[in-house]
């Protein structure tokens, strides 16, 4: 019975960390960590630090949708956004909802 508990577990913490695996590998599939990590700043700023900046921000998800697909600049700093159109919408949409959740 013990044994039983602790797969399900085990099991119910893999499904759960499943999904920010998967949009981890679609922000490396999308090209998104040429310019941003998780945690630390390359040549954007990390996706914790965005998630961040926009928490409690309602109109965040919509702005940064429009920011990944058509780029922008002055947000954070002088280097712009380069944009993403050959990105799937709903590709962006993941992301941008991951980004927002910390990236976790």
């Amino acid at each position: 019975m013990k044994s039983t508990v602790i797969s399900a577990l085990l099991a119910a913490a893999v499904f759960a960390s499943a999904p920010a695996m998967a949009n981890l590998e679609l922000a490396k599939k999308s090209n998104c960590l040429a310019c941003h990590a998780v945690d630390k700043k390359i040549v954007g700023p990390s996706y914790q630090d965005i998630a961040k900046k926009y928490a409690g921000d309602k109109t965040a998800e919509a702005k940064l949708i429009e920011k990944v697909k058509k780029g922008g600049s002055g947000v954070w700093g002088p280097v712009p956004m380069s944009p993403n159109a050959a990105v799937k919408d709903e590709d962006i949409k993941t992301l941008v909802k991951w980004v927002l959740g910390g990236a976790k």
